[in-house]
């Protein structure tokens, strides 16, 4: 049974994994007890599904022996109730453990970082980006996540032309990841006086934010200015050169930070955004090198892609990309996203099975 085989395999490597845990010189090398570490919490859930697994099937093979060999009826019947409770948990048990063996991103359990781009229909499409943005920390806060705003190019009436925040938690990236693309709006512009519904629209970059491992950035590389922040920071922003641009050279990334008064805090912070966005170009790379797989990809796709309506009229909300259409949008723009992202997960889920049976 092949599925039964890939259960063994990992359940070698998991019993290898643990013993070598347990080898005295090991515990004295940090390094190698983090990585062992970090794979004994992933083969983990794969083996407690695999042992319930195991207990299941044990279960229906006594309860076929009792049924063979058993000549008492109300035996007989027990044994054969047991047997069908038992046989129809194997199929989602079945599904569950196909799912844990699925080839893991290797970013889900990276922090992201968000940029939301205001993009045709003007202010209104200024206004949406900050209505995303609000969705977006209010759903952070119904999972007890930190946000951190990096930049903000704010315009006069509350909307953003650009706003770039950091999200800190870990698999903020699984979940988030699927947002990457064109957001539509369907509304009456608070700026329309006829009453008329508009259609505008932003972008929204979801990115796995880069460790200091995943990139090596020469310092001969960067372009580093200073300058006086402004928008609605408050008067401290103006008075020094506090914000930050970094210039990479070599690909032509812009990146700026002015939330911080201290021109260093900037900085850093400015540092770790290229970071992650040169970590964003390699992962596009490799992913355009995968062209056929990621069509099938519900979280890899073109960023230049509608993948959402939001139409306020009808507090309706569509995702074009599996079809779903939820009649709650207020509750959506109050950062309930878990509807969505769970259908957009397993939608996901459902076609790397295919590739991965293939």
């Amino acid at each position: 049974m092949e599925l039964w085989n890939k259960l063994e395999e990992v359940e070698r490597t998991y019993n290898e994994v643990e013993s070598r845990m347990a080898v005295p010189g090991v515990a004295s090398n940090p390094a190698e007890m983090q990585t062992l570490g970090k794979k004994h919490v992933e083969l983990e859930p794969i083996i407690t599904a695999f042992n319930e697994y195991k207990r299941i099937s044990r279960e229906i093979d006594e309860s076929r022996q009792i049924l063979s060999s058993e000549t008492d009826e109300d035996m007989r019947a027990m044994a054969k109730e047991e047997m069908s409770s038992l046989e129809e948990m194997l199929p989602s048990l079945e599904r569950a453990i196909h799912v844990l063996l699925l080839p893991k991103d290797q970013d889900d359990d990276k922090n992201v970082v968000i940029e939301i781009r205001g993009g045709t229909g003007g202010e209104e499409a200024a206004l949406f980006a900050a209505d995303l943005f609000r969705m977006y920390t209010r759903f952070a806060e119904r999972e007890n996540w930190r946000v951190e705003i990096l930049d903000a190019n704010e315009t006069g009436i509350g909307g953003y032309k650009e706003i770039v925040f950091r999200i800190e938690a870990t698999g903020a990236f699984s979940r988030l990841k699927y947002e990457s693309g064109v957001h539509r709006v369907q509304r009456v512009p608070v700026t329309e006086a006829g009453g008329r519904v508009h259609t505008s629209a932003a972008t929204v970059a979801v990115l796995p934010e880069a460790e200091d491992v995943d990139v090596d950035i020469r310092p001969d590389d960067l372009k580093i200015d200073t300058y006086r922040s402004g928008g609605a920071g408050g008067q401290h922003v103006n008075m020094t050169d506090s914000a930050v641009r970094i210039t990479h050279l070599p690909t032509g990334i812009v990146v700026t930070c002015q939330d911080e008064r201290s021109q260093i805090k900037n900085r850093a912070k400015a540092m770790q955004f290229l970071r992650t966005k040169l970590y964003d170009v390699e992962l596009r790379k490799r992913q355009d090198a995968m062209a056929a797989e990621r069509k099938g990809q519900v979280g890899s796709g073109d960023r230049s892609e509608r993948i959402r309506t939001y139409n306020f009229p009808q507090n309706r909300i569509t995702d074009h990309r599996i079809g779903l259409t939820l009649h709650r949008l207020d509750q959506v723009m109050e950062g309930d996203l878990h509807e969505i992202i769970e259908a957009l997960t397993l939608a996901d889920q459902a076609e790397k099975m295919k590739h991965f049976a293939a």
